[in-house]
């Protein structure tokens, strides 16, 4: 097998976050990341969509917390024997 050296010029904070990463996901370094990341997309055995994570206020996040508990806790839950039932239980909030 011919191997080449592969150099990308990149941020040194960039590298040490991105190894550090690569490490707990598994990998003993970010270079065999790169290898399997580049063995997989040149198969076409994965595809690459890239998106943003979504960042919630800290409001935000205590809310969505709250409502974990109140979930797990069984609080401001309603429960249905039937469709119809749900229907007016969601008229009915609608209402009020």
């Amino acid at each position: 097998m011919n191997k080449t050296v592969l150099q990308i010029p990149i941020n040194q904070d960039l590298k040490i976050s991105a190894e550090k990463e690569a490490i707990s996901q598994g990998f003993s370094s970010l270079q065999e990341l790169v290898r399997v990341f580049l063995s997989k997309i040149a198969t076409r055995k994965i595809e690459v969509t890239l998106q943003e994570s979504t960042m919630l206020s800290g409001k935000n996040e205590k809310r969505y917390l709250d409502m974990t508990k109140d979930f797990e806790s069984g609080k401001n839950i309603y429960s249905s024997n039937s469709a119809s039932d749900l229907v007016n239980k969601l008229h009915e909030d609608s209402i009020s």
